[in-house]
């Protein structure tokens, strides 16, 4: 299994980190850490370094509450990362939901839209139609950012999230949009209550089954989700976060998408020793 994302065919067959570059002010857990571009280069550097297969650039907080940014802003913000960026040798995702940010991004040398609105806002579909190499990843969300929190979903949550996906993958495979190209991600913490959180966990190996030849994004990293259970602020979730990538990936999930990428990497690499031995049961 590969994806296929701009510049790269990324192997899925161990899974890969994708490192969190959030160039902007507000985000929950490391807003105004690097919100110019001289620092989120160097934090992109960084994660490279630490042993990211991917770097997610963002250049607008998606929080629960959080205000829409005015194009202009999002652009100045990304678009200088993603030009500098492009020489580390990793593949760039932008996390955006605005097409223009998407065209001028891709135009840049940018390699995966991330879109936590799955291409429904106008234009998106064809953005990414312009760029026919460019990896996809489509999010259920419930609500906007704005409100999806006020009233979370209600209902059988898992089967209201792969109905969203399985829709959203019918119309893109009738835009001609090749499986390859396409990661799926459940939207944890995007309008689900903590329970409903847990249970797309619990019930993901089976949302991949379902899914059949398209990889699996999970995102749990230092989500309140994690400080639900631990009673731990964001800024002391580093185990409830490795922990929550370690289960996300042995129900499936090919990319992890994180905020801490060397204690990642690492148990994942305790992980596949383990999973290397084969040994039999005493």
């Amino acid at each position: 299994m590969y994806w296929q994302a701009g510049r790269f065919q990324i192997d899925l067959n161990a899974p890969k980190v994708m490192g969190i570059v959030n160039v902007t002010p507000d985000s929950f857990s490391d807003g105004g850490s690097h919100d110019n571009a001289r620092d989120a280069l160097a934090h992109c550097e960084a994660l490279v370094e630490q042993g990211a297969d991917i770097l997610d650039i963002g250049g607008e907080s998606t929080r629960p509450g959080s205000p829409a940014v005015p194009l202009d802003m999002e652009l100045a913000r990304v678009i200088p990362v993603v030009r500098a960026a492009r020489s580390l040798g990793v593949p760039l995702s932008i996390d955006t939901y605005k097409p223009e940010v998407m065209r001028a991004a891709l135009d840049e040398g940018g390699d995966i839209i991330n879109d936590i609105w799955a291409l429904r806002q106008h234009g998106a579909r064809e953005a990414v139609a312009a760029h026919p190499g460019c990896g996809i990843c489509i999010m259920h969300m419930h609500r906007d950012p704005q409100t999806m929190q006020q009233q979370t979903m209600e209902g059988a949550v898992v089967d209201e999230v792969w109905r969203f996906l399985e829709s959203e993958l019918s119309v893109l495979r009738g835009l001609g949009i090749a499986s390859e190209r396409i990661v799926l991600d459940a939207g944890i913490g995007f309008g689900k209550s903590v329970e409903q959180n847990f249970s797309l966990l619990a019930a993901q190996g089976e949302l991949v089954r379902r899914a059949g030849g398209y990889a699996w994004l999970a995102g749990w990293s230092r989500k309140s989700s994690l400080g639900a259970v631990t009673g731990l602020p964001v800024d002391q979730r580093l185990g409830a976060s490795v922990a929550a990538a370690l289960l996300s990936v042995q129900q499936g999930a090919a990319i992890v998408r994180v905020h801490d990428v060397r204690d990642t990497v690492a148990a994942l690499k305790v992980l596949a020793a383990m999973e290397q031995q084969n040994l039999p049961n005493r």
